[in-house]
């Protein structure tokens, strides 16, 4: 038999574990709807920030309560929410349902209510089921409703009590710690006037798909001036330079100058000394005079 709750009204439980399904009618203009849950202590409080199962924490870490996934069915949209009351910490006193909208109010959202099935049941009516109506139509989220206990057993109270501050509004008024800080932007890197030049230029040979080694290149060193022996590598297919002729060491003969380069004059040999008119020759011996 399913029970047809009113606001404030509340029913026993006969089921070891239950569902409780949302669901409500899509369209132009009807936000979306997420299901929730909030497991308190004998204060009204959670105990743990682990105590809120929603989107971004489907799962309970004891795994008795999780949020299953979204349905679409012929009478709507569904989302669930899936407790395993008769195995649940005795710390646990209640498990509040609620729902939040999605980029609009509830007063955007048509035929919402909650309805409780008998998890170990396959189908069927459900146990019971709640219309839940919005009070000013600028609520963002709603308490459907909360199991809790009495006695031995479980109830279901139909509550429809709704928040015009959203999920996170309803998160702290049970205890959750929402931080809404954001992490501060890095402060931008300023870059010298050498810096920003090889960064276009970084930039330009990407664009032209070479290659680009990173950081500044190193200036070429200036020759030694301490150095014996200066090397210069010649550019490939042009003529190389003669090496030049070692310098003779002090005191040895000093070789002639240059060649003069060829097509200029050329010049004139020295000349030859003139004959002694007093040269004689030596006397010959007899192998020398002829007969």
């Amino acid at each position: 038999m399913t029970h047809a709750m009113v606001k404030g009204s509340n029913v026993p439980l006969d089921a070891m574990a239950v569902r409780a399904v949302l669901r409500w009618t899509p369209g132009t203009g009807v936000p979306d709807v997420d299901a929730s849950a909030l497991l308190l202590g004998a204060g009204g409080r959670v105990r743990s920030d682990e105590d809120f199962v929603f989107y971004n924490q489907p799962r309970h870490p004891s795994g008795l309560v999780r949020r299953l996934p979204k349905r679409s069915l012929p009478e709507g949209l569904t989302d669930t929410i899936e407790a395993d009351l008769n195995a649940l910490d005795p710390s646990v006193d209640q498990v509040v349902i609620a729902a939040s909208s999605d980029g609009a109010a509830f007063g955007s959202v048509r035929d919402l209510r909650i309805l409780i099935h008998d998890a170990a049941a396959a189908g069927g009516e459900p146990l019971a089921v709640f219309d839940v109506r919005a009070e000013t139509g600028e609520e963002t989220a709603i308490i459907c409703g909360e199991l809790y206990r009495r006695g031995d057993g479980w109830k279901f109270r139909a509550v429809g009590q709704g928040y015009p501050t959203g999920l996170i509004g309803l998160a702290t008024a049970f205890g959750i710690s929402v931080d809404e800080s954001e992490p501060e932007a890095p402060a931008p890197v300023q870059l010298a006037a050498d810096d920003r030049g090889l960064l276009a230029g970084l930039r330009a040979h990407v664009e032209h798909g070479e290659r680009f080694a990173a950081g500044r290149r190193a200036p070429a060193p200036a020759p030694d001036s301490q150095a014996t022996v200066l090397h210069q590598q010649p550019s490939y297919g042009y003529p190389q330079p003669a090496a030049p002729a070692p310098q003779p060491a002090y005191g040895y003969p000093q070789p002639a100058s240059a060649q003069p380069a060829y097509g200029y004059p050329q010049p004139a040999p020295a000349a030859a000394p003139a004959p002694d008119p007093n040269f004689v020759l030596p006397p010959q011996g007899p192998q020398f005079i002829r007969p």
